[in-house]
């Protein structure tokens, strides 16, 4: 009788969960965003993919491409609580630009070198719904980012 109950009270669980489609997590993670930027009065400009970002500091020269090689500063914030999950510290680290997230791979080349700023992720474009490390799944991210080079 007991296995019973459990299985009853485990299939009305399993019912009653409800998970966003890709669409629908976007839209939240958007509204998450537009959100943060409301309550903290800040202005960001947003591309069709949903990704929100803030130039802070213009740099100069050109922008890198896909296939640049990208030499950073960052910090990796959670937008729920702003806990950092990741940042450079004394020394900037250097990536192939199109082994990073899609949020890195569309907002980085919208910086010049010595330029910063800071982007908000929707999950789509972070680490989805299975997360990373300490990144919990369908989280949106904020990065704060400085681009010191490219090649």
């Amino acid at each position: 009788m007991r296995l019973f109950l459990f299985t009853l009270l485990l299939l009305s669980l399993t019912a009653c969960d409800k998970r966003f489609t890709p669409e629908q997590q976007l839209q939240a993670d958007i509204s998450a965003i537009e959100n943060y930027l409301s309550d903290r009065n800040l202005v960001a400009t947003a591309t069709p993919s949903g990704l929100h970002y803030i130039v802070d500091v213009a740099g100069s020269g050109g922008n890198p491409q896909s296939n640049s090689s990208v030499t950073v500063h960052y910090v990796g914030k959670l937008l729920k609580n702003g806990n950092v999950f990741d940042q450079t510290t004394d020394m900037p680290r250097t990536f192939l630009l199109n082994t990073l997230i899609e949020g890195w791979q569309e907002g980085i080349p919208l910086l010049k070198k010595g330029g910063k700023g800071t982007f908000f992720v929707p999950s789509a474009l972070g680490y989805g719904p299975f997360g990373s490390g300490s990144i919990p799944g369908n989280a949106p991210l904020i990065f704060e980012i400085e681009l010191v080079d490219f090649q």
